[in-house]
C-alpha cells in the first residue's frame, strides 16, 4: 500500500498544507495502516452530505479525545473537482488529519482508473499490503460508523505494534483496539510458562501420591509376612 504513493507527493490537510515528499515521510505515515481513498468533489451534493459522517468516523478512530490509542488508519482525499478553488472549499470541510493529492497532480486520474471509480462519493479501503478490502465503504461507514473498522482489522489481520506484552492486566481500557485479534494470533510466554508449570506440578503431585501409596502397600505386605 505504501508503494502506491512512494514516488508521489501527499499533502497534509492542515493550515500550512505541509507536503510529504520523501520516502521516509510516506512510509512513516502509511506503513502498516489501513488506507481509505476518498474520491469526491465539491459539486456533488451526496459528497457534501457524506463529509460530516466521514469526519465523525475518522475522529472517533484518530482523536485522543475519543480513543486512547489512535487506530492504524489513514485517509487520503482524491479530488475530482473541476477547479482548485472547489477542492480548497471541500478540504476546509474535511478532517484536518486527512491527506490529499495536489490538484495539479494527474495521478488522481490514474487512481480513479486503477480502482474503477465511476460514482462519488467512493471510499476505497486498502489493506496494508495494497489489496482492496472494500471497493466502496460509504454504505458501511454510514450504517456501522466506527464499528466497521473492527471488521476491516479482522479481514486485514492487522496487528498493532504497540500492543501490551504483559497479559496480567485485565483493564480493557489499557488494551489496544486489536486486542481480540492479537489474543487469537499470539500466546504470551507467560501463558506458556504457566501452562507448562501447571502441567508439571499436577503430574508430579499425582505421581508422588501414587508412589507413596505403592510404598505403603509394600510396607504393609512386608509387615504381614513378618508377623505370620
Amino acid at each position: 500500500m505504501v508503494d502506491l504513493f512512494l514516488d508521489r507527493v501527499l499533502v497534509k490537510n492542515n493550515w500550512d498544507q505541509d507536503e510529504l515528499n520523501t520516502e521516509r515521510e510516506i512510509i512513516g505515515t502509511l506503513e502498516n495502516r489501513i488506507l481509505m481513498l476518498f474520491f469526491a468533489c465539491a459539486g456533488c451534493e451526496k459528497c457534501r452530505e457524506f463529509v460530516p459522517i466521514l469526519n465523525d468516523f475518522f475522529k472517533r478512530l484518530k482523536d485522543p479525545f475519543y480513543i486512547e490509542n489512535p487506530a492504524l488508519l489513514a485517509l487520503v482525499y482524491i479530488s475530482l473537482d473541476q477547479t482548485e478553488e472547489q477542492q480548497e472549499t471541500f478540504l476546509k470541510e474535511l478532517h484536518k488529519k486527512s491527506l490529499f493529492v495536489a490538484f495539479e497532480d494527474s495521478y488522481k486520474m490514474e487512481l480513479q482508473a486503477k480502482f474503477d471509480v465511476i460514482h462519488v462519493p467512493t471510499v476505497v479501503v486498502l489493506r496494508p499490503d495494497g489489496s482492496v478490502l472494500s471497493a466502496n465503504a460509504v454504505d458501511d461507514i454510514r450504517r456501522l460508523g466506527a464499528d466497521c473498522f473492527r471488521n476491516w482489522q479482522e479481514s486485514a489481520e492487522l496487528v498493532e505494534r504497540s500492543f501490551m506484552l504483559n497479559e496480567e492486566y485485565d483493564d480493557l481500557n489499557l488494551r489496544s483496539a486489536t486486542d481480540p485479534v492479537r489474543r487469537l494470533k499470539y500466546k504470551t510466554e507467560d501463558d506458556k510458562r504457566r501452562k507448562k508449570w501447571w502441567n508439571f506440578w499436577g503430574k508430579g503431585k499425582y505421581e508422588a501420591e501414587e508412589e507413596q501409596e505403592e510404598i505403603a502397600g509394600h510396607d504393609g505386605q512386608r509387615w504381614e509376612k513378618k508377623n505370620q
